[in-house]
């Protein structure tokens, strides 16, 4: 059984900084990309930033300049460093990983992993 434990998340003030990390675990035999979402109470899970497994990363235009996204494949984790953060960041943040798994006909294929969620705070 593989999994995505999340750490990190907690209350800051505005114009603070969090780090949030993720970390894989289970059988697999590699992690293509890995991505962190957000969801705002009623609203939808939106993308936040993704990096691929040769380290290519996008963003959301808001965390652009704030967001840094990061990844250590020796260790199966990722990063998100948020800087600078604002009362329109406060969410539930969710780590997404695309894993190399071997199925029951003995192929490889991707599997999709999703975290737990971690909440971000932001208030004063």
């Amino acid at each position: 059984q593989v999994q995505l434990v999340e750490s990190g998340g907690g209350l800051v003030q505005p114009g603070g900084s969090l780090r949030l990390s993720c970390a894989a675990s289970g059988e697999f035999f590699g992690i293509n990309r890995m991505g962190w979402y957000r969801q705002a109470p009623g609203k939808e899970r939106e993308v936040v930033a993704t990096i691929t497994s040769g380290g290519t990363t996008n963003y959301r235009d808001s965390a652009k300049g704030r967001f840094t996204i990061s990844r250590d494949n020796g260790k199966k984790t990722v990063y998100l460093q948020m800087n600078n953060l604002k009362p329109e960041d406060m969410a539930v943040y969710y780590c997404n990983a695309n894993l190399v798994v071997l199925g029951t006909t003995g192929r490889f294929g991707d599997l999709e992993v999703w975290g737990q969620g971690t909440l971000v705070t932001v208030s004063s």
